[in-house]
């Protein structure tokens, strides 16, 4: 086997992974990982960015909510990695992204951009309950 992966949901799944790990060879990488974002969480992202890319101007400019997933993306990272583009004539932003983040994260990063456009005066559609875990 050169790749798995088990989402530990029963005793069964926690047995497999034991079992796998007993027979594998020495020098096999083993990750554990929180819990993805879930798409709920996505869903409440992108209408948040959706609704501050169409209510604030920044530096004069008009962004796009995918503009605006990466300075957020930067901010919740507290990193800011740049190299110059293939031609040399401008910068590209390097990072992770957003589908990477954990539950947690997923929720910090809606709490970064909630305070944003708090203080920038944006208006959110209020989140149906049921629908954004934190």
């Amino acid at each position: 086997m050169s790749r798995a992966l088990v989402i530990l949901n029963r005793a069964s799944d926690r047995e497999r992974v034991q079992a796998w790990a007993a027979k594998a060879p020495w020098g096999t990488r083993v990750t554990f990982q929180e819990a993805k974002r879930t798409s709920d969480q996505n869903a409440r992202m992108w209408a948040m960015l959706t609704e501050v890319a169409r209510q604030v101007e920044w530096d004069g400019l008009k962004l796009s909510a995918d503009d605006w997933k990466l300075i957020f993306m930067t901010a919740l990272k507290q990193e800011l990695r740049m190299v110059r583009n293939l031609d040399r004539t401008g910068f590209v932003q390097l990072g992770r992204s957003s589908s990477d983040l954990s539950v947690a994260e997923m929720g910090d990063l809606m709490d970064l951009i909630a305070a944003f456009g708090a203080r920038e005066g944006v208006t959110f559609a209020e989140p149906e309950a049921d629908h954004v875990q934190a």
